[in-house]
């Protein structure tokens, strides 16, 4: 199944885009789609990030489906 993967700010560095698409076998969750993203060229993702499917936070065991839409959010520091 394919996934689209957005990722923003340092995660968009760290991938050099900041969307792509992801193929991953049926039933796999959040966690192994970080871990593929991991695996390519995105090192710089922490290996648990927060997550988004579908524009919801999602816990790592999340079990994906076909066109879901998986975001990448990085931290956020301010005052």
């Amino acid at each position: 199944m394919r996934v689209k993967v957005l990722a923003f700010a340092s995660y968009a560095e760290a991938l050099g885009c900041g969307e792509l698409e992801v193929e991953l076998p049926a039933g796999a969750t959040v966690a192994d789609c970080v871990a593929e993203i991991r695996r390519g060229t995105g090192a710089g993702v922490p290996p648990a990030p927060l997550v988004a499917v579908n524009r919801r936070y999602a816990r790592a065991d999340r079990v994906l489906v076909e066109g879901d839409e998986v975001a990448f959010i990085p931290p956020v520091a301010g005052g």
